[in-house]
């Protein structure tokens, strides 16, 4: 058999395979949304897309886009939310306005504050955005060794980078962050991974559109990184619907997967409740790569290192359902990744620098 000939089979396989889907989830779909006839489910949420008064306004409303070359059985539908379309290109935009907005409630914020966060990146972008359209400084402590796309972002948006241990990862620059708060009054710092206004966030936005796009939903499945995304949307979709299932992509302990963390590293987020998931997969560098290089080429998306995690993760649910929709949450997208070379690399699973890539 030629390539050619190999790939036009495979060219099939994938309509057949699309048909098949989507059948079967019209089907399932019409015992939800019973007689609404709209062209658009948001029926109290603005569409996605709109008009807003200002670049703050506009996050969230991200659309939920159908995956089926990702499904390893048709009749079970995969659906990906593409965070990495909020302004500054990831989920964490929907947090970092929690955050801000949380801090204004409190009257924490003086003429002289500098908002401070431990982040990987995205947190501290989003942050860094926010406050300079709203008129705050901002600082972030994060791991020297993250990618230089995240470090020019944050000098575009004007915010202060403090250098952590790189071989510590986030937790190092947790660590550092709650120093300096400490040592210096004018720091004040929203601490995503213990405010209550992170999942919150997820509860009253992300989770919403998920209802209201794909009201079928039977499995969510995100990474872990703060936890914020699983402690939000988690609760609210089992409000929805009490058999919806919740899946965590994990690290493996000791592997840097972008945006994730292991919760055997020593660290574990005060907001997180293990009892909200069902579940949690361990994921490898090369099998995180090796999906978002195949959701590119399969599926058109540019999507960020955590996200191959959270297809990954996914799928093996997949595997052992007959049927039903999965919602998997694409954190952020592939731009800022760039420079690591991640789309080309071999990825030999054998390969000791693969798996011990920094990708904090």
């Amino acid at each position: 058999m030629t390539a050619s000939d190999a790939s036009s089979r495979a060219d099939r396989r994938d309509r057949r395979y699309s048909r098949a889907a989507a059948a079967e989830g019209a089907l399932r779909r019409d015992r939800f949304v019973g007689e609404r006839s709209a062209a658009h489910v948001h029926a109290d949420l603005p569409a996605h897309g709109g008009r807003y008064a200002s670049i703050v306004d506009a996050i969230g409303h991200t659309p939920l886009v159908e995956i089926p070359r990702m499904s390893p059985k048709p009749q079970v539908r995969m659906f990906a939310k593409l965070e990495f379309l909020n302004p500054t290109g990831s989920v964490k935009d929907r947090v970092a306005r929690a955050l801000i907005e949380d801090l204004e409630r409190s009257g924490r914020l003086r003429a002289d504050s500098i908002i401070i966060e431990p982040t990987s990146g995205n947190t501290g972008i989003a942050l860094a955005m926010i406050a300079r359209r709203k008129g705050y400084r901002v600082a972030v402590v994060m791991p020297d060794n993250v990618t230089q796309e995240r470090r020019q972002l944050l000098g575009l948006f004007g915010a202060e980078i403090i250098d952590s241990p790189g071989a510590r990862g986030s937790n190092g620059a947790v660590e550092m962050a709650k120093y300096l708060v400490e040592k210096d009054e004018r720091f004040v710092m929203p601490y995503q991974y213990g405010n209550p206004a992170n999942p919150r966030a997820h509860y009253e936005t992300t989770a919403e559109e998920i209802i209201a796009d794909c009201p079928e939903v039977d499995v969510f499945v995100a990474g872990l990184g703060t936890g914020g995304t699983l402690m939000g949307v988690g609760p609210r979709l089992r409000e929805h619907n009490p058999a919806v299932r919740i899946y965590a992509a994990e690290p493996m302990p000791g592997e840097n997967v972008q945006g994730l963390r292991s919760l055997d590293e020593g660290f574990i987020p005060e907001i997180f409740d293990p009892a909200v998931l069902d579940g949690k997969f361990l994921v490898s560098n090369a099998e995180s790569i090796g999906a978002l290089r195949e959701l590119t080429e399969r599926e058109g998306i540019f999507a960020g290192v955590s996200s191959g995690g959270t297809i990954v993760a996914a799928q093996r649910v997949a595997a052992e359902m007959r049927e039903g929709t999965i919602v998997i949450l694409l954190a952020d997208g592939g731009w800022k990744y760039l420079s690591e070379d991640i789309w080309n690399r071999s990825l030999d699973p054998h390969d000791d620098e693969l798996e011990s890539l920094n990708l904090w």
